[in-house]
């Protein structure tokens, strides 16, 4: 440790100084709580024994689990920059939390007794794990397998925190949201496109997640143009199958006016296990017409509250094979002379779901958008992998060729990461909702509980971690 240095020198107030000392400080106090939540969920192990580790395992130095713990504490306390980590190397907090050693170990750094040389490769993690390091770490979760396992490690954490919720029990329902985001970029990443709904260049993935709990549960990565129902069925049924093996008894489908086309609800429609789904449908001339005799006001003077009218329809598009059930939902807005209205579509019959359950289920996805949107705002994945070949390095050309990489996979990792980030500290989120008893958004999470000061003490072979007391009751 170095010596005390003072900064500058305070004209408003001559008592205060700003100085460095050499101590245990960190300003991520939360980080241990994050790596309770991913050993309390077995999410770090799981994921090691199952990703191929291309590396030789008698030469590296930072395990691959302890790789994977770096990304999603990182992401999870808000650091978006691999290059981060080496600000961070040195914060204790960080280095007690990303460990797999015991004790104070974490703490202390490899070598030889002072005064001696350090060795080149001590195998001994000296900090966390350095930028290249994590982006080849990322190159390595770019094949097909290793996706795979972040995807499923997506489902997984979300059973195994509601299980641990309700006492090791599934859920007997649940509903999963589907819809699709537009991921802006920067530049030419390979895959994205300019999307003209979006007035952008973006990647366009699928996401899906629980309905009733927030939790995520699976991502797809797409080009930029890929229309909102591209790819739709392969993402949304095997996932059903995996929900209902792993999480729930019965799933059903919520998804926006995009999605609607007859592959995908031929697919639920005629699966083993008949799967139930509502959507909206997007307004169009023949619905319209359809709609023109229903709206117009009853005689007399309007209520002080909106009224809203159901009714009951079948309809066929052209390129369904099957007429459909349809609700048109006629409303009264305040201070609008026109009434408004839109369409859903359902294979649930009016005595299992009636027209006003309906339209209360389908509302209940801006829940689910309002989650989407804490992925995309809090976690802000930044998707920038490039497959061009480094032309220098440390002003010289490369010794060796490394062949490019796949961009899209490597983007599409860093995505998959980011969601099973955002699981992790949703699961904390939770419990602070369940001890609090009031809504936390995930911003406020970090700022009053993640981000939080800290001071290290070391005693003997114990290491006590001080946070403040305001802190410390949540």
């Amino acid at each position: 440790m170095g010596e005390d240095l003072a900064l500058f020198p305070v004209e408003f107030n001559g008592s205060l100084k700003v100085e460095a000392r050499a101590e245990r400080l960190s300003g991520e106090a939360g980080a241990v709580i994050l790596r309770e939540v991913i050993e309390r969920l077995g999410i770090g192990r799981f994921l090691a024994d199952r990703i191929e580790d291309p590396r030789n395992q008698d030469l590296i130095t930072h395990p691959l689990i302890e790789l994977l713990q770096t990304e999603l504490l990182m992401l999870g306390q808000g650091w978006h920059d691999r290059d981060d980590a080496d600000a961070l190397r040195d914060d204790p907090v960080m280095r007690l939390a990303v460990s797999e050693r015991r004790g104070i170990a974490p703490l202390l750094s490899p070598g030889l007794p002072e005064g001696k040389p350090k060795p080149k490769n001590p195998r001994v993690p000296d900090g966390l794990a350095s930028q290249p390091t994590l982006s080849r770490l990322g190159r390595s979760l770019a094949t097909d397998e290793n996706r795979a396992v972040l995807r499923e490690a997506l489902l997984v954490t979300a059973a195994r925190r509601i299980k641990a919720e309700r006492g090791g029990h599934r859920m007997r329902y649940v509903t999963i949201d589907v819809d699709s985001l537009p991921v802006e970029v920067e530049g030419h990443q390979e895959g994205s496109e300019y999307n003209g709904h979006y007035h952008a260049r973006i990647f366009h993935p699928l996401v899906a997640s629980i309905g009733e709990t927030g939790d995520l549960l699976d991502l797809r990565l797409r080009r930029g143009n890929a229309h909102t129902a591209a790819g739709a069925l392969d993402f949304i049924l095997p996932l059903l199958d995996r929900v209902e093996t792993e999480l729930c008894q019965v799933a059903s489908v919520r998804m926006d006016a995009g999605f609607p086309e007859e592959n995908l609800l031929f697919g639920m429609e005629e699966r083993r296990k008949w799967t139930p789904y509502v959507a909206r449908v997007k307004n169009n001339p023949i619905p319209d017409r359809m709609a023109e005799p229903y709206l117009r006001r009853p005689p007399g003077r309007p209520p002080e509250e909106p009224r809203t009218w159901f009714y009951e329809m079948t309809y066929m598009a052209e390129s369904w094979s099957r007429p459909r059930r349809v609700v048109l939902v006629v409303q009264e807005r305040p201070d609008e002379l026109f009434l408004h209205h839109f369409w859903l579509i359902t294979n649930w019959d009016e005595s299992q779901m009636p027209a006003d359950e309906l339209l209360e289920l389908y509302r209940d996805r801006g829940a689910a958008e309002g989650h989407f949107g804490e992925l995309m705002s809090v976690l802000a994945p930044a998707l920038s992998s490039s497959p061009r070949q480094k032309s220098h390095y440390r002003g010289k050309p490369p010794e060796t060729k490394i062949a490019p990489g796949d961009g899209f996979a490597q983007n599409e990792v860093i995505l998959l990461v980011n969601a099973l980030a955002y699981n992790v500290a949703h699961a904390a989120r939770v419990l602070v909702e369940t001890a609090t008893g009031e809504g936390w958004s995930l911003m406020r999470v970090r700022e009053r509980l993640l981000r939080v000061a800290a001071r290290v003490l070391v005693h003997g072979r114990r290491a006590i971690l001080v946070i403040n007391e305001v802190s410390a009751r949540l």
